[in-house]
């Protein structure tokens, strides 16, 4: 019994992203785009199911060009088989763009965008009707999502469903009165927080930085006096080149003046490349992310700026600004509520250094007075420079190893994917 269980909960854990997945086999999709005064989105339909429904001879991997002189009877069909209104009226669909997703063995999905003529302010509701593809006889369905609706604080949504349509019931009510810029901006918070959280490398790099707070490096004057200068074997030293600090206030400090920096840096270009003042590839923001991990790493080891480690933070905290600004893009976001999402989004990413923080310190500041203390810092100072390096070389000259596949397989393993 107990095995059978087992064997049905792995199924389970297997079958969950398929589960979860948002285009699946018998399924058309209506995705809504709400902005501030407007309503756009897009309808995504297999070439399988166009093919059968319009008699049309579409073929999987085709081009946009070749898809060209079929767009008319598609665009016609569509308007047909749907419709749009409000309390504060109708509304017509008007077609932007045509693009294609390849849809692996469910055919290409042909991507209709469009946006609804007539909307001069987002109502309460939005009655929609579809009947694409529904007929009685076969299990087609479709179903409506909110892609994005910075109100309602969502981004680039495409697995949860907002509307279901069937041959009984082909007429929904969308409600978009739960929305708020409130509600949007607490939205951006999470989010903020989401990444750093999800961001190993933005660890790594706190991490980086943290190790020597709870230290200090020797005094050549004070603590070597009457000694060797410094104790016998580079490595050696290096190990006994640190003694604990004796009092909360000075590691407290230390902690504060990396946080204000990396804070400061890191809005700077966050702000710039938000806004499009400043874009630079994200090959080579993603590249320098990797390497800061491993020269705060060495600073640790051999000082590279001696008693100004704020260069380092401060230095790289632009890059890693450029980093966080990538997250927005990749989330949709459009010009927008701009102000506050930035606001919102690095407020995020400070709630979520501090709690990280605050578990980091305590254990480091504990564990300082330990004979193995210095130790851990140097020795886990080394594999993060391995680490970085691993890291920038992969990123910069966008190569896989072997050692990424099991990697991979571990994760997927973790998941319930395998």
């Amino acid at each position: 019994m107990k095995n059978n269980l087992t064997n049905l909960l792995c199924c389970l854990l297997f079958l969950l992203p398929v589960l979860s997945d948002a285009h699946a086999p018998d399924q058309s999709y209506i995705f809504f785009r709400i902005y501030e005064s407007s309503i756009g989105g897009h309808f995504a339909i297999t070439t399988k199911d166009l093919n059968k429904v319009l008699h049309l001879d579409l073929e999987k991997g085709m081009s946009l060009e070749e898809l060209q002189p079929y767009l008319p009877q598609i665009q016609a069909y569509i308007r047909q088989k749907t419709a749009f209104s409000s309390p504060l009226g109708s509304y017509k669909l008007r077609f932007t763009k045509t693009t294609l997703l390849d849809g692996a063995s469910l055919g290409d999905y042909v991507e209709s965008h469009f946006v609804l003529d007539g909307v001069t302010k987002i109502p309460d509701v939005l009655d929609v009707r579809n009947e694409i593809l529904l007929d009685p006889s076969t299990p087609h369905r479709g179903l409506g999502v909110v892609e994005y609706n910075w109100k309602a604080g969502i981004h680039n949504n495409e697995s949860l469903v907002s509307l279901r349509f069937s041959p009984d019931d082909y007429e929904e009510q969308l409600d978009l009165a739960k929305s708020s810029v409130l509600k949007g901006f607490l939205a951006m918070i999470k989010s903020g927080m989401h990444h750093i959280f999800i961001g190993i490398d933005h660890i790594l790099f706190l991490l980086a930085l943290l190790l020597p707070a709870v230290a200090r490096r020797r005094s050549r004057e004070k603590d070597y006096a009457g000694t060797l200068n410094p104790p016998p074997g580079k490595w050696a030293a290096w190990v006994n080149d640190w003694l604990p600090v004796e009092k909360f206030k000075p590691a407290f400090w230390y902690v504060i003046k990396v946080i204000t920096f990396f804070t400061i840096a890191h809005t700077i270009t966050l702000s710039l490349a938000a806004l499009k003042i400043v874009v630079l590839p994200s090959r080579i923001v993603e590249s320098i992310i990797a390497l800061s991990i491993g020269l705060a790493a060495l600073h640790n080891i051999y000082p590279i700026f001696k008693d100004k480690d704020w260069i380092i933070v401060f230095g790289f905290g632009l890059f890693h600004g450029f980093g966080f600004a990538s997250v927005l893009g990749d989330i949709g976001l459009t010009g927008e509520f701009m102000t506050l999402s930035l606001l919102g989004f690095n407020l995020g990413v400070e709630v979520g250094q501090m709690l990280i923080i605050s578990l980091i310190f305590p254990a480091l500041y504990f564990l300082r007075k330990s004979k193995y203390y210095p130790k851990i810092l140097i020795y886990g100072s080394v594999l993060l420079i391995i680490v970085s390096l691993y890291w920038f070389v992969q990123r910069f000259f966008e190569v896989r190893f072997l050692l990424d596949n099991y990697i991979d397989k571990a994760i997927r393993i973790l998941l319930g994917q395998e």
